[in-house]
């Protein structure tokens, strides 16, 4: 590893590997049944954010485990500005987290970062605790929206010249660049191919036949990509975009109908999907009859030798 851990008394720490990635999906179960009452992450989510195109799997992620081999707790850093920290409930307040973002915090440093943020769940009590204790400032709100359907869903009118379609493998390289545009006004960096379609069309839960895309002519113009996410009876979508020049035509809504009856007609009662503060889209979706489940918020500490920098504010992948 580039930055050695120092882990407390009776744990040791070390990279994550591939291999990890049952267990570290078991320790997320448990923080968020903890949390929320109910599990939502993958373990293909976790397994794409280990792999993405420029997050080093031996420099970028830390497991630690306790003398019987079991994990305590697991981080990765992504390109020194973005952090995921998570500690398994049994073993709150032995230090693990504080190892955990002091790891963080000196490989962001080592790459030359003057700031690091980290997303932690509004019900994280301890975890946000630590961060303010660090001196972490609150940067931004993500909500995670919830739209019941009790009846099957009646997909509208779409506007004149606009034509609806499943997601096909042909159309991975538009859908990027759409999403990208679309998402260029708040996120932190534009993503590589690369690295968006490990995130997304790469996944095993992904689910390209409740993703609807929107057409005018033969041009891209809307997106809605799905996942299937086992063991819930919920849809989720994991994005949404709209073209600029094609907004505020209902577009947003119908593509959100159109996914909403395929999750319906696979007995899927509840469709959720995640909105960032500087998007500007919450009321979009409160309109559309989505409201709000839960939130998380992002928080940005300065790290030493510098003050954080200007840019835009990080989401949560």
């Amino acid at each position: 590893m580039a930055v050695l851990p120092k882990v407390p008394a009776g744990f040791s720490g070390r990279a994550a590997s591939t291999t990890d990635v049952e267990a570290i999906h078991r320790l997320v179960v448990a923080v968020e049944n903890e949390l929320l009452g109910y599990a939502e992450t993958s373990a293909d989510g976790i397994l794409a954010s280990i792999t993405r195109p420029g997050l080093e799997l031996a420099d970028d992620t830390l497991v630690i485990h306790d003398q019987s081999g079991r994990l305590a707790g697991w981080a990765w850093l992504n390109r020194g500005r973005r952090a995921q920290i998570d500690v398994d409930p049994a073993f709150r307040g032995q230090g693990v987290g504080t190892a955990l973002i002091e790891w963080a915090e000196a490989r962001a440093t080592e790459l030359g970062s003057d700031w690091m943020a980290q997303t932690v769940d509004d019900a994280d009590e301890a975890g946000t605790e630590l961060l303010r204790s660090r001196g972490y400032e609150v940067l931004a709100t993500n909500w995670q929206l919830e739209m019941p359907m009790p009846v099957e869903p009646v997909v509208p009118a779409l506007p004149a010249g606009i034509t609806v379609r499943p997601f096909e493998d042909r159309d991975a390289a538009a859908v990027h660049l759409v999403v990208e545009d679309a998402f260029a006004d708040w996120q932190p960096r534009r993503k590589s191919y690369e690295e968006w379609a490990r995130l997304n069309i790469e996944r095993e839960t992904f689910a390209p036949a409740l993703s609807p895309l929107a057409f005018a002519a033969d041009e891209l113009v809307g997106v809605v990509l799905s996942l299937e996410l086992p063991d819930s009876d919920e849809g989720y979508v994991e994005q949404l975009a709209v073209r600029r020049d094609h907004r505020g035509q209902g577009i947003a809504r119908g593509l959100l109908t159109v996914a909403r009856h395929g999750f319906y007609q696979q007995g899927r009662r509840n469709l959720i999907l995640w909105t960032h503060s500087g998007t500007g889209a919450l009321a979009m979706y409160e309109r559309l009859g989505m409201s709000v489940r839960r939130s998380t918020t992002v928080y940005r500490g300065s790290l030493p030798g510098g003050n954080p920098s200007g840019g835009n504010v990080p989401s949560q992948s």
